[in-house]
């Protein structure tokens, strides 16, 4: 008779099981389908796959049920048989098994290092699902696998406990640098699960044995808990329509000698291995010796990994007043715009970036505003998807040229996780620290429709992302040496029929992190109190937008076809057929009537620039600072 699996561990190695997606997908079957879906359809496929690698040597094989959760089955119309495809993938497992060979249920990770709209309670509730359904049908463990977050593993892993005595074995997918991408080592990340219950450590999938062995050598093994190991066959290639795994299985097998050594107890292969890859391994451990357990290191005792800080006023004050010189030929450090914004009014004007190659009028425009006296420029990111100059670029060049402090948008839509902390980390480097995290309007709408919208991400989680890089922790959870000194508004469209909930969707910015908020151009007295009176409770400084019309056409475009922004009837019948410097005289006049009440709620004001008309807001600029001067700010909340 088999022993207990625990007592497997203490005296040796075990060898589980290879691949099985990647070797059904060799023999023909489809990536897109549920390979999960085959228990019902095809069980003796799967049940042939498990015996092949059993006669190979496995002494530990894995159910067919790695995405058989709720969230990734409803993909393919099949969250009803969450229950029935994870009892079918034991059945089949346990008859091919029999008697001598261990079965784990195998539970992938839902996120999968993705952000996703999923909350914890959903994740609970998925994965609580899944277990029941593998533990009522009889596995003798169970595997939690490819988990890139600690936290979602932590979710998974107290559930589990809260199921079963069972053994639960945890594996992560890192890379060599050996972190979570919520940003533990791999050794806060052991011993924070060692407390929690895990019975076997490790990693799978991501890396082939080399990243892993990495990883592993510098945890000082072997350790007093046992380590599961469970590699690609190398990296993937695509040749001639096919993914192909470049590591032999003789190279695989050698390599299995070096991870028992560093304290692996638990032996297999992840993507790209085949029986061949597990008959080499069994074949190179064969009379392996294991040192025992009760002779290794405990695992060291780390410090808890230091979570990213509630957001707090202190620390966004700090991080405001942390701006660097403006870069001028002063010697002075500047405040930045939380601080300006609590003492005085504040304003923020944005002039669009050029379309074409043209920068003269723009750097004209930017001299002009900065002479009026505004605090900072803001510059969009291809706003309403139309294809403009880098912001990042202008952004350094009125910062190092003009003297004036940029502000810049970074929108979802363009650039993917890579891309955007890429874009992120230059910003850092040009000593630009105040930007405004925004969805993006979708590409399709924009002077490219053919070009993709990326949206890896939402603008809660861009503004989390960039708050975490101020830690020195970069997307990925690696440490990056140093900490950015981001400080990071939010968007806000007031111009909805249902203010509270718009209000609601802003607390979420708020506790993802901004910094500040910057509203959509309001055009209505009376919606500005109503805005003062829905945000009393928030305590970080508001921008109202205001961006004044230049012409009647000017305002029934922006009335009726430009998203997020409303006029009143009174604006749109005193801006009725104007045009010319009628026209923008006008809407210079109604913009500072709206600002006679902004300036009576609010100390952040914020101008946009219609057209270029960069004199509009020079004007406006001006007229702020003259009636501030006159009532001084006395808002005790911004």
């Amino acid at each position: 008779m088999r022993p207990d699996l625990r007592t497997a561990w203490e005296t040796g190695v075990v060898i589980g099981d290879g691949a099985m997606g990647t070797y059904l997908y060799k023999f023909g079957f489809p990536v897109g389908i549920s390979f999960e879906e085959l228990n019902l359809l095809q069980p003796e496929v799967i049940g042939s796959v498990h015996r092949e690698y059993i006669a190979a040597g496995a002494g530990l094989i894995e159910t067919n049920s790695f995405s058989a959760n709720y969230y990734k089955l409803s993909k393919l119309g099949l969250e009803s048989q969450v229950e029935e495809i994870n009892r079918a993938a034991v059945r089949i497992a346990r008859e091919a098994a029999g008697e001598q060979v261990y079965v784990a249920g195998a539970v992938g990770s839902i996120l999968g290092g993705k952000r996703l709209n999923v909350t914890d309670e959903e994740l609970a509730r998925y994965y609580e699902q899944q277990m029941s359904a593998l533990l009522t049908e009889g596995t003798d463990a169970l595997l939690l696998e490819t988990f890139y977050e600690l936290e979602e593993m932590r979710l998974a892993l107290r559930l589990a406990r809260k199921l079963t005595e069972r053994p639960v074995i945890c594996q992560f997918g890192v890379d060599q640098l050996g972190r979570t991408l919520d940003g533990y080592t791999i050794e806060e990340a052991f011993h924070i699960l060692n407390q929690e219950g895990a019975d076997v450590l490790g990693f799978n999938c991501h890396s082939g044995p080399n990243g892993i062995m990495s990883v592993m050598s510098r945890l000082d093994g072997p350790l007093t808990i046992p380590l599961s190991v469970f590699p690609n066959a190398g990296l993937a290639d695509y040749v001639d329509g096919e993914y192909i795994y470049g590591a032999s299985p003789d190279y695989f097998g050698d390599c299995a000698v070096s991870f028992a050594d560093l304290g692996a107890r638990l032996i297999g292969g992840c993507c790209g291995t085949t029986p061949e890859h597990i008959a080499a391994t069994a074949r190179s451990l064969r009379g392996y010796q294991a040192t025992p357990l009760t002779e290794g290191k405990p695992l060291p005792k780390v410090k808890e990994r230091l979570e990213i800080r509630e957001r707090a006023v202190s620390s966004r004050v700090q991080s405001a007043n942390a701006a660097p010189a403006c870069g001028c030929g002063e010697e002075h450090v500047e405040r930045g715009i939380i601080e300006l914004v609590r003492e005085r009014h504040t304003v923020i004007v944005e002039l669009d970036p050029p379309r074409d190659l043209d920068i003269s009028k723009f750097m004209e425009g930017a001299a002009a505003l900065k002479e009026a006296g505004v605090d900072a420029l803001t510059l969009a990111d291809n706003s309403l998807a139309v294809t403009r100059m880098s912001n990042m670029a202008l952004g350094h060049l009125i910062k190092t040229q003009i003297g004036l402090r940029p502000l810049i948008h970074i929108a979802c839509r363009d650039r993917n996780l890579i891309g955007t902390q890429s874009h992120m980390m230059g910003f850092d480097a040009l000593g630009i620290d105040h930007v405004l995290a925004v969805t993006g309007d979708p590409a399709r709408f924009g002077d490219l429709p053919g070009a993709s919208s990326v949206y890896d991400i939402t603008s809660f989680e861009i503004i989390r992302m960039i708050k975490q890089l101020n830690e020195g922790i970069a997307f990925s959870g690696k440490p990056l040496k140093q900490k950015a000194r981001f400080v990071v508004g939010a968007a806000f469209n007031p111009n909805v029929k249902h203010l509270h909930k718009a209000v609601e969707r802003l607390e979420k910015k708020i506790a993802s992190g901004a910094d500040y908020i910057m509203t959509q151009p309001v055009y209505d007295r009376e919606l500005i109190v109503r805005i003062k009176e829905a945000t009393a409770h928030l305590d970080i400084p508001i921008f109202i937008g205001i961006m004044p019309l230049a012409s009647g056409k000017n305002a029934e475009y922006l009335h009726n076809e430009v998203p997020g922004i409303q006029l009143s009837e009174e604006v749109l019948d005193r801006m009725s057929g104007l045009q010319g410097e009628e026209g923008r005289g006008m809407g210079v006049e109604i913009a500072k009537e709206l600002l006679d009440t902004a300036m009576d709620h609010f100390n952040g004001i914020y101008l946009m620039t219609p057209f270029m008309f960069y004199e509009m807001n020079v004007a406006l600029t001006k007229y702020v600072h003259e009636r501030s001067k006159e009532t001084p700010s006395h808002l005790s909340r911004l």
